[in-house]
């Protein structure tokens, strides 16, 4: 009882005024960490379908959607993504020395991790709604593939 009407007064004089503002700040490195993440999955899925269009072949089809599967472990192409994030280190210098916050590395490292689960998470939904086992008519294989890919991007 004694601590906490001054550490209510401390949060209402001293943080909260300030929380909006600095939430928004946070967000543009985050926001463009994600819409890079989305990028790539399109560029790589974009990728595949003029691969087939140029081979028409579904072994080769079948390799390259192996290959979309190792996408979130293929740190040299999640790369861009996770460096839009990094720029976090500067802004989140000002909130410790302001807010006597700590441990500013953990908030990157977690974002970086929520990046890689995305990615994971749109590979396998990929992988799931395109079913190679169920593509008999290569003629319409490349559209299915876009239609695929705007299904999980949606």
């Amino acid at each position: 009882a004694s601590v906490s009407e001054p550490a209510q007064k401390c949060c209402t004089e001293n943080i909260q005024p300030f929380l909006t503002s600095i939430l928004e700040e946070l967000m543009g490195p985050v926001s463009s960490g994600f819409m890079e993440v989305r990028a790539l999955f399109d560029k790589e899925v974009n990728e595949i379908i003029q691969d087939f269009q140029k081979a028409n072949g579904m072994t080769r089809l079948e390799e390259n959607v192996d290959q979309l599967m190792t996408l979130p472990f293929n740190s040299v192409k999640m790369e861009p993504c996770y460096l839009k994030v990094n720029l976090l280190q500067e802004l989140l210098q000002d909130l410790k020395s302001r807010f006597k916050v700590y441990h500013m590395d953990f908030v990157i490292q977690r974002t970086q991790n929520f990046m890689q689960e995305l990615m994971e998470n749109a590979v396998y939904t990929f992988e799931q709604l395109f079913s190679l086992s169920h593509q008999a008519d290569s003629a319409k294989v490349a559209t299915t593939i876009e239609k695929v890919k705007l299904r999980v991007l949606k």
